[in-house]
């Protein structure tokens, strides 16, 4: 790594002050703050003195977004990759996401007791270190005044770090101003177990500009190229990479032998992964494999921080970077997860974190909860660092296309006493899922699916917890939501899991194909751009004579259901409703208790890119509920049989000599029209 300040000769650099690449004032809050903004958010919870604990959004002061910047920000300070200006009489806190360090994964992880921090700074000012424990509360460690040139370094013990809290340093500069030219923190480079290398493997599908940008990207980045072995990109779509020459081109030559693209056929988001693994594990000299998302935005020094990391850790770890929203770039989808074992679905660590937490609106260090450190179960592979030695001994993904790979296969290293790490300072920008809805649609296969296998073969329940009962009641839900396009893939998977594990190779190429080929015979799943290109809405007998539709509560539900099930079986829609639809529906308003409600509704979908029109049928729902109860009883009645059968077959499905045959059976389809030239097949 390249260094920007002069570290003890015996140590290696763990975690550098980095500024955005391209400095945003969306982005700089999570790089930098003003210390006076820091104070009043600090102020505004409480915790600056720890005198309370963690508390929600709703309960704290909000500042406008951007505010942790402050008025006095001039960007074009931030233009050095590696260093701020402080204005004369001014202050920045790098007590923040991308340049606190994160003190107690590296004492929970490794074996680091004590850090150094190195700060290089010319003019004159003061350096205060501070830290936090796992409440949120600061305290400050030291404080240095600086003048001229000049090159601080603060020992740091890691020892009091034992379940949450971080280190930082805020600047304040004299009357003549204050550079920060660099800083970092070090560490005995004896501790660390290798100096590894790593492959990328990045699965892509018809998103051609964003692995140009991503591979454009790495290739700025000279001391990454060092430590990188090969980017796989496995291109899977029918827009390739190698269609577009004229930028691809330059790229290649510019990468090497460093850049690979391999085409293959669509066997989806665990085939385009699985092949990325086995390619950087068969190569011979990667140490790492990081799975990447093909539309992610970079934070190149995120690949720096995992793969130290993994070289620190006292055993071989599983190493992954949180999201922050694609489209609202201060907002951190999540801190880290879980699978809830009763439930086997995707679980926050603590109560007190928050998904989509805006870091500009309530910066790192006045917000307690993200102080505390969070153990996962797994990351999600829009960003995930494993040993390649970790991959040949417990195999690739499970063959199941798209969703439940990444859970899944951090429940299986787990289980082989290989944990999973999602590192703080380390992150990629993706489209989060809230503006996503796939449990609808034909995504539904694929979330049951792959939750019902995971459960089998993780579930520490003897009957799989919750999932068969839970399952049904989605079913009940889907099908009174009148969502009978979702319901008929959802039946589909369920009829999956009955025929055992040894389907999932065969059909990984193809059943995607299959669920899409009966969209025509559900009229929920034929969406259109505008409301006005369906018949016009013409209201009905407002439902519960006007007064606002509410969830049932829980008390009620059995009679409330049962009538439901009475009305949607037995009773025929109005003949109007079959005519026109009698009320549209926003994305956000579409809760099954309320679509229940109708006959028929345009209903927008997450994205707010099409509608589709829900129409009643009872006789769809008498035999979608009757396919749920059947398929529910052979699915608990088999419970044990299956999960017997799925976790015998996991060391085959997952080996390398399966997904080579899988690899063989997908191959891209020719296309004689194209020039194929500088891409595997």
């Amino acid at each position: 790594m390249n260094q920007t300040v002069r570290i003890p000769d015996d140590h290696r650099v763990l975690h550098r002050l980095i500024m955005p690449e391209d400095p945003m004032a969306d982005t700089l809050p999570l790089y930098v703050e003003s210390v006076a903004a820091g104070a009043a958010a600090l102020a505004s919870t409480g915790s600056a003195l720890g005198e309370v604990g963690p508390q929600k959004k709703a309960e704290q002061t909000p500042m406008a977004p951007g505010a942790a910047v402050a008025e006095d920000f001039d960007l074009s300070e931030h233009r050095s990759r590696f260093g701020a200006t402080i204005p004369a009489a001014g202050s920045r806190s790098f007590g923040t996401y991308f340049n606190a360090f994160p003190a107690s994964y590296w004492r929970r992880w490794t074996p680091v007791r004590e850090i150094t921090l190195t700060i290089q700074t010319e003019g004159d000012g003061q350096i205060v270190v501070n830290r936090s424990n796992a409440k949120g509360a600061q305290q400050r460690v030291d404080a240095v005044a600086v003048t001229g040139r000049r090159t601080t370094r603060v020992p740091l013990k890691l020892d009091a770090f034992g379940d949450g809290g971080w280190y930082w340093f805020d600047a304040f500069a004299g009357a003549q101003g204050l550079r920060i030219l660099g800083a970092a923190y070090s560490a005995d480079a004896s501790l660390a177990k290798r100096r590894g290398t790593f492959s990328i493997g990045m699965t892509t599908m018809n998103k051609v500009e964003y692995c140009l940008d991503n591979i454009r990207t790495l290739l700025r980045q000279d001391d990454l190229l060092e430590l990188m072995d090969v980017m796989y990109v496995i291109d899977q779509g029918s827009d390739r990479l190698t269609d577009h020459a004229e930028q691809l081109t330059p790229l290649q030559e510019g990468m090497g032998e460093k850049l690979r693209i391999i085409e293959q056929g669509n066997i989806g988001g665990s085939g385009g992964f699985s092949r990325g693994m086995y390619e950087a594990s068969t190569n011979g000299r990667s140490d790492y494999v990081i799975n990447c998302d093909d539309d992610i935005v970079i934070e190149p020094e995120s690949f720096h921080r995992v793969l130290t990391f993994a070289d620190f850790c006292t055993r071989p770890t599983l190493v992954g970077g949180h999201m922050f929203d694609l489209n609202n770039r201060s907002s951190l989808h999540t801190f880290g997860e879980v699978v809830d074992p009763w439930r086997t679905q995707p679980a926050a660590p603590n109560e007190e974190m928050e998904l989509s937490y805006n870091l500009a609106s309530y910066p790192l260090r006045a917000t307690p909860w993200l102080h505390r450190r969070v153990d996962v179960d797994y990351n999600g592979w829009w960003m995930t660092l494993i040993p390649t030695e970790v991959v040949r001994e417990i195999g690739l993904s499970l063959p199941v296309f798209i969703k439940w790979d990444d859970a899944e296969y951090g429940l299986r290293a787990k289980k082989a006493g290989y944990p999973t790490v999602s590192l703080p300072g380390a992150a990629v920008w993706h489209v989060a899922w809230g503006d996503k809805d796939d449990l609808v649609g034909w995504q539904a296969f694929f979330h049951e699916r792959n939750r019902i296998i995971t459960a089998l073969l993780h579930s520490p329940y003897e009957n799989g917890g919750r999932v068969p009962k839970e399952s049904q009641f989605m079913d009940i839900k889907h099908v009174i939501s009148m969502q009978y396009f979702t319901q008929m893939g959802r039946a589909l998977a369920q009829r999956a899991i009955l025929d055992g594990p040894d389907a999932l190779h065969q059909n990984i190429g193809t059943i995607l194909p299959e669920i899409r080929s009966k969209t025509g015979d559900y009229a929920d799943s034929r969406p259109k751009k505008n409301i006005d290109d369906f018949p016009a809405v013409v209201p009905g007998k407002p439902p519960r004579k006007g007064r606002p539709l509410t969830q049932p509560r829980r008390a009620a539900l059995p009679l409330w259901a049962a009538k439901q099930l009475v009305r949607q079986t037995l009773v025929k829609p109005s003949e109007k409703a079959q005519k026109n639809p009698q009320a549209a529906i926003a994305h956000q308003d579409a809760r099954w208790w309320r679509l229940t409600r109708y006959d028929s509704a345009l209903v927008s979908n997450a994205e707010g890119t099409q509608v589709f029109w829900y129409q009643r049928d009872p006789k769809e729902a008498v035999k979608a509920l009757g396919e749920s109860v059947r398929v529910h009883a052979d699915l608990t009645r088999r419970w044990k049989e299956l999960s017997r059968a799925f976790q015998d077959a996991a060391p085959r499905i997952t080996s390398f000599e399966e997904w080579e045959k899988t690899f063989a059976a997908n191959p891209a389809p020719q296309r004689e029209d194209k020039n194929s030239a500088g891409a595997d097949r």
